[in-house]
């Protein structure tokens, strides 16, 4: 169960990025709405998911998941371009955050 926590929390982290970035510095308030909704189950989701895992695992999971997704988010939007060398990239982030979770 940690782990399914640790993996919404880790989802919600690119939403509450994303919104962070939407909100214009705090200027727009439906995606500042968002970010705070986001960044608070965010956060108490990696909380509740380090009482039971190793607290260095959970964490760079948790950050792999959200920066991943947060790129891909980009690419998606045309915010950010998608190179080779930054998708395989992404598929190096991500890769080793599933060996931190196998190996754990």
């Amino acid at each position: 169960m940690a782990w399914f926590v640790l993996i919404v929390s880790g989802m919600l982290e690119a939403v509450w990025a994303s919104a962070l970035s939407a909100s214009h510095g705090f200027r727009r308030w439906k995606p500042t709405l968002l970010f705070i909704v986001s960044v608070t189950l965010s956060m108490a989701g990696l909380a509740w998911a380090m009482t039971s895992l190793p607290t260095g695992t959970a964490y760079a999971v948790w950050v792999g998941i959200g920066a991943s997704l947060t790129v891909l988010w980009g690419f998606v939007t045309g915010q950010e371009r998608a190179t080779v060398a930054r998708v395989l990239l992404l598929v190096l982030l991500i890769g080793s955050v599933a060996g931190l979770k196998a190996v754990s």
